[in-house]
């Protein structure tokens, strides 16, 4: 603990001296960061919350989850609440799967093991974000949009899921018992207030902003550093901080395939900045940061080696 606590402070004192040192790029980091909170993630992500929260409150989920209950029930084996929190996670993006699978499990509607097991699968980039702007960085490094045609990106990033899935179950699902979870979702005993439904959800942006402006800063120091580290290893490292300013500069500095892969990689991992979000959401003891790190590396892995796969079938050579 001691360690622990001197490392922490050596880090911090080495962060207060480079903001003293370059305040303008802290000062444009934090710009940078709160303006992508503002004009993107804001509108895109609090009305799904609010939405989902409705649904929850007035009992809309068998609804929703009935017309996918064969794939998510007899292939995930998933129970109705469990269902709801891994479509939720898919459509809605960071770290939206994680608070509510994190929420469901407070409340009771999940089991434990369930909440484990869906953590491992249910929080990953909207389509949204990847069809609006992986696929609008990625495409355009080729020479021809044949050579790398849209779908690849939320095929490599959505198709790892099911061995994920499968291997997370193997783990899992001994704690899961004869029935995954409770199959009767039963409504909020609270009559549903949009106030404060409203303010959770307010509180929750609020979080992600921070985090987003944070490691929007350290991103920028990022890419300033020496010259004697190539462009792409520089990039990379963007992209392992912050997913969408390392898209970007991944975009601008790595041609070809090369780049288009380490999109896809920074796409599936989502960033140290992802992490720290989705820690920030899980508000239950029963879920493990450090569990749900190892299944974002192994999907990471998988997506990398799902779109190597998937551009060679498609009759392209890997070039730079």
């Amino acid at each position: 603990m001691t360690m622990k606590r001197t490392l922490g402070g050596l880090a911090a004192i080495f962060c207060l001296i480079l903001l003293l040192l370059r305040p303008d790029l802290a000062l444009t980091g934090a710009q940078k960061g709160l303006l992508l909170w503002a004009n993107v993630v804001l509108p895109t992500l609090l009305p799904f919350m609010i939405c989902s929260g409705a649904i929850v409150a007035f009992n809309g989920i068998p609804l929703l989850t009935k017309p996918f209950s064969p794939i998510l029930s007899g292939l995930l084996h998933l129970s109705m609440p469990g269902s709801f929190v891994f479509i939720t996670g898919l459509l809605c993006g960071y770290p939206m799967g994680a608070r509510m699978d994190s929420s469901f499990l407070e409340e009771g509607r999940i089991r434990p093991a369930e909440a484990r097991y869906l953590l491992a699968i249910c929080n990953h980039p909207s389509p949204m974000f990847i069809l609006g702007y992986v696929c609008a960085q990625a495409v355009p490094l080729f020479s021809s949009p044949d050579a790398c045609p849209p779908w690849l990106f939320p095929a490599a990033l959505y198709l790892p899921i099911l061995p994920v899935s499968f291997l997370a179950g193997k783990w899992y699902r001994p704690g899961w018992g004869a029935q995954p979870a409770q199959q009767e979702f039963r409504p909020q005993p609270a009559p549903f207030s949009f106030d404060s439904q409203l303010m959770n959800c307010l509180e929750t942006m609020e979080k992600i902003g921070l985090y987003i402006m944070l490691f929007s800063i350290l991103a920028l120091y990022l890419s300033f550093l020496p010259a004697c580290i190539p462009l792409a290893v520089r990039a990379a490292l963007l992209g392992t901080v912050e997913i969408t300013t390392g898209i970007e500069t991944i975009a601008r500095s790595v041609p070809g395939f090369s780049g288009a892969l380490l999109i896809t990689g920074t796409a599936a991992f989502g960033g140290i900045s992802g992490i720290f979000q989705t820690k920030s959401v899980l508000k239950s003891a029963g879920l493990s940061i450090r569990h749900y790190i190892l299944w974002k590396l192994l999907h990471t892995l998988l997506s990398c080696i799902v779109f190597f796969a998937l551009y060679r079938l498609c009759g392209n050579a890997p070039a730079s």
